[in-house]
């Protein structure tokens, strides 16, 4: 299959090894004897598909948080024109009315509130309150395009929307297309912790309205590169990590770059995954028969996933689930911390992701 699902280029800082034998812990066991074998995959269904209502432009009015500033005037009265941000404790602190309760409100409510706040100073006062500039609701757009960052959610915005703001993808200055840098098998819109099942490259190409959602607070776009070669190390291991591919790799040798797997790693039903979202290819391997001597090593491919789980789980697809939501909290939290800064690791919460 073209395009492995998930090639993590940009994951982290680039990773400098030395031989397996001294990243191994004690214990682990790493020498296997035999060439590694192509494991068997089965093909996995998962069965979701396009939520329709995130196909639909979100009807509810914008509510202020912290960060957003706003420009409040009291009609027909000189020199009460101010801008003001709304502060970290959620208050807008404006002329006579003190601090009001602004986070969580729409302007029209915020209006009424600061006109019950200076109904002392003026009578039946007429509060004008704009948006100058929405801070406190953002979208992520990283990976392969001209302008990856944080961008505000200033109005509804889909997904070809945000790319397009982004710049757009990254062309290469050989070619002038996309298709050698922008992997769009492998890309991700993470929200709440979990991807969703958007096909990019139907959107892009064929323009199917179909994926093209509308994007929600903090959502988190991914667009890898396609010339990445690396294996994404996940679950109960001591370092999970993106593992560089060279010639080979084994199952066992990416275990041994995570330093080998943690406390209750479960390692009869290792999980690679391979292929797209929508399409995965799931193999599952008995860690535990092949340190021992009893089963062949497994080789791997750039792209693949490794997830080890902490107890056996009951189908592949919930499995492959699991694998996915792992991957988009790693991507994520990795992805933007290389943004740049604490201040912005601070800004991405994604909840824990646990093994069954």
């Amino acid at each position: 299959m073209k395009s492995p699902f998930l090639r993590i280029a940009l994951l982290a800082a680039p990773l400098i090894f030395g031989s397996c034998r001294s990243t191994a812990p004690d214990g682990f066991k790493l020498e296997v004897e035999g060439q590694a074998q192509e494991p068997s995959f089965q093909s996995v269904s998962m069965k979701k598909g396009i939520d329709p209502a995130w196909l639909k432009p979100p009807v509810e009015p914008y509510r202020l948080g912290p960060g957003d500033l706003v420009e409040i005037e009291v009609a027909e009265v000189g020199g009460t024109l101010s801008r003001t941000f709304v502060m970290p404790d959620g208050m807008v602190y404006y002329n006579l009315a003190g601090g009001v309760k602004a986070e969580g409100l729409t302007v029209y409510e915020l209006s009424k509130s600061l006109k019950e706040a200076l109904m002392r100073d003026y009578t039946d006062p007429l509060v004008h309150v704009s948006i100058v500039e929405v801070k406190s609701r953002r979208y992520w757009i990283l990976g392969r395009v001209f302008k990856p960052g944080i961008f505000p959610l200033r109005q509804p915005t889909t997904l070809l929307e945000a790319i397009s703001q982004s710049g757009g993808l990254f062309t290469s200055q050989f070619s002038g297309t996309t298709e050698e840098l922008a992997d769009l098998d492998s890309s991700v819109v993470i929200r709440n912790g979990r991807i969703l099942p958007v096909d990019f490259k139907s959107l892009v190409y064929q323009g199917k309205t179909s994926q093209n959602i509308y994007l929600q607070h903090n959502d988190f776009v991914y667009i890898p590169s396609s010339q990445s070669g690396n294996v994404l190390l996940l679950g109960t291991v001591k370092e999970p990590k993106s593992v560089a591919f060279r010639n080979s790799l084994s199952v066992v040798e990416c275990l041994a770059y995570g330093k080998g797997p943690a406390e209750g790693a479960y390692l009869r039903k290792v999980v690679i995954v391979r292929g797209s979202m929508s399409q995965p290819k799931v193999a599952t391997v008995d860690v535990q028969a092949i340190i021992t001597g009893k089963a062949p090593n497994v080789s791997l491919r750039p792209g693949d996933i490794v997830w080890v789980p902490r107890s056996p789980f009951s189908t592949l697809s919930e499995g492959v689930e699991l694998v996915f939501r792992d991957a988009a909290r790693t991507i994520a939290i990795n992805e933007g911390a290389a943004l740049g800064g604490s201040n912005q690791k601070s800004q991405l919460t994604l909840p824990a992701v646990s093994s069954p």
